[in-house]
């Protein structure tokens, strides 16, 4: 792999990191209201913590943006599609599986649907889609072009 595929692929990477961290935010943390950064029962401590989560995967996105932008200056980045979604992919997928085993399982701040009759089935289930984004990440990434 060029040194231009592989600023491609970490770009990518940091990228889908930050955008799986805004989907969760979003969606079950804000839409659904399924759940905060840190469950307790001081509502201005769950807002504060979803606020750092918030800032968190804006830096990532950012980070992200600037590192394409600084090495497409260098002319130092790849252009293929296959390894910028493989890596948007890899990136997703390494946020839910880290993000549910360390939060959800080792840390137990804060579960996916705490309040569904069975929780575990939902941190599960969020664990899976992260290994469904990781494989399908790799499969796209190694494709061959042709």
């Amino acid at each position: 792999m060029s040194k231009g595929d592989k600023n491609l692929l970490t770009a990518a990477f940091i990228l889908g990191l930050g955008l799986l961290g805004a989907i969760d935010g979003i969606v079950f943390h804000q839409l659904l209201q399924w759940h905060h950064m840190v469950l307790h029962p001081d509502i201005q401590l769950e807002i504060i913590t979803d606020g750092i989560f918030t800032a968190a995967f804006s830096a990532l996105l950012l980070w992200g943006g600037v590192k394409i932008f600084q090495d497409a200056r260098q002319n130092e980045l790849g252009s293929s599609w296959r390894i910028f979604i493989g890596g948007i992919l890899i990136g997703g997928g390494t946020f839910n599986l880290v993000e549910g085993i360390v939060n959800h399982h080792i840390l137990q701040v804060h579960r996916v649907r705490p309040a569904a009759e069975n929780p575990m089935m939902y941190d599960i289930s969020f664990l899976i889609l992260g290994l469904i984004l990781l494989v399908l990440g790799y499969t796209i990434k190694r494709q061959r072009k042709g």
